[in-house]
């Protein structure tokens, strides 16, 4: 690769290749001409060498152990800020004034009830259905309630069901949750800010009166921004593909939620949880690493690595310092399950196998305790992943609309089946 352009050799023919330089990270070698020129295609399994996009929203170097929104570190932005600022980032490309904070938290606040008839679309779900099932559906149907902001080609209209969105996440994943339950719904309250308003949704009872706990509601506050974006994750990447063929925003959404339900994704953080109840207590914890270890066996430690981070994920420092904080106001400092959780953390970081392999406990290693105690049921947890990260799909969605270069998305593919034959009768088969 030398300047602007990178030389590609196939047998004895060479073709320059243009290149392109972000802001920061590492350059990409635009292979667009490709196939004009040669014929052929790249082949990247899961795409994890192929920048899809380009983007001025998230940017994560994995090897430093960076996530930066718009260019801010997730560190000063969870330490110093809330999670509707954070959306406005996101959406905007800069941090709100004053008055654009409070015209936003006013419009967001005064945009969470949703329509009445979506209480009988509820009614049709067995009564056990998973609220992710739930959650899928119902955002799906928003366009089926609110089809007077699916036109995306008209910039109010993508701004009022962006709103919508970020707004009617909260009170349809508390119903969600509710109706799981058998509890009946609970309205959302203005006078009450965006993680309080979602906890008394979920916790209050109409024969109660009820009210947020501030220490667990900046907590909330915090796990929503830690997962409000995350760049070209897979189920943004799903969100950007679905849009990419002109479908409306809440139908993008939908598919968005529906990758995220995989386990390999959004429910990494139960999976955790999980891991660390088998677990059960400290004096069981060799046993497990050697189990972890051996290459023989087919356990894995959950809540470590990350296919990005080769470092700490710097949301896990964040998340970690948020668990206590929970623990302590709730009297559960003594968890078994966060004295596991230490001392796997502390031998992550000072065994030479963890180190070598860079096998660092990430975000989900913490999240899923957190959730545990302020009362979620574990298939909670990707309802309140996919309602934090609702922002970041929206933020990317709309940048995609508003990309004259986007095209409808058409990956190509290695064939490896059968090559051309003809059709035969059934009789002359064998």
């Amino acid at each position: 690769m030398s300047g602007n352009t990178a030389t590609l050799t196939i047998g004895d023919k060479a073709i320059e290749l243009p290149t392109k330089s972000g802001s920061v990270g590492p350059t990409v070698v635009d292979i667009a001409p490709l196939y004009k020129h040669t014929g052929m295609f790249t082949y990247d399994p899961g795409f994890t060498s192929t920048a899809s996009c380009e983007s001025q929203i998230t940017y994560i170097d994995g090897d430093e152990g960076v996530l930066l929104y718009r260019g801010y570190p997730i560190e000063q932005l969870a330490e110093h800020g809330d999670f509707l600022e954070t959306c406005y980032l996101l959406l905007y490309g800069e941090l709100p004034t004053a008055a654009q904070k409070a015209d936003f938290d006013y419009r967001v606040t005064r945009h969470t009830m949703v329509h009445e008839q979506m209480a009988r679309f509820f009614q049709g779900f067995r009564r056990d259905a998973h609220p992710m099932a739930v959650m899928v559906a119902s955002v799906g149907a928003l366009s089926a309630f609110y089809h007077d902001s699916t036109d995306i080609s008209d910039p109010h209209q993508r701004m009022i069901s962006s709103m919508r969105l970020i707004a009617k996440m909260p009170t349809l994943a508390a119903m969600a949750y509710k109706y799981t339950i058998g509890q009946p719904f609970v309205y959302p309250q203005n006078n009450l800010d965006y993680p309080s308003n979602f906890l008394r949704m979920c916790f209050s009872v109409p024969c109660e009166d009820y009210k947020p706990n501030p220490i667990l509601a900046r907590a909330l506050d915090r796990i929503f921004i830690l997962h409000a974006d995350h760049e070209q994750n897979a189920s943004t990447s799903t969100v950007r593909l679905a849009g990419s063929s002109g479908a409306n925003p809440f139908a993008c959404i939908a598919a968005g939620i529906a990758c995220l339900w995989g386990p390999a994704h959004g429910g990494a953080n139960e999976a955790a949880l999980k891991m660390l109840q088998e677990i059960g207590t400290v004096d069981r914890i060799p046993q497990y690493i050697a189990k972890a270890k051996d290459k023989n066996d087919p356990f894995r430690l959950m809540g470590f690595g990350h296919r990005v981070y080769k470092n700490y994920d710097p949301r896990a420092k964040i998340m970690q310092r948020t668990t206590h904080e929970v623990l302590n106001e709730l009297g559960h400092k003594d968890d078994p399950l966060l004295e596991v959780a230490l001392e796997l953390e502390r031998i992550a970081l000072h065994d030479e196998y963890f180190i070598e392999k860079k096998l660092y406990p990430n975000i989900d290693f913490y999240s899923g305790i957190t959730l545990k105690a302020m009362g979620f049921p574990t298939s909670m947890f990707t309802v309140l992943f996919a309602l934090a990260r609702t922002v970041g799909w929206i933020a990317q969605w709309k940048e995609m609309i508003e990309d004259p270069s986007q095209k409808i998305g058409r990956p190509r593919q290695l064939y490896t089946g059968a090559a051309r034959r003809d059709y035969v009768s059934p009789a002359q088969r064998r």
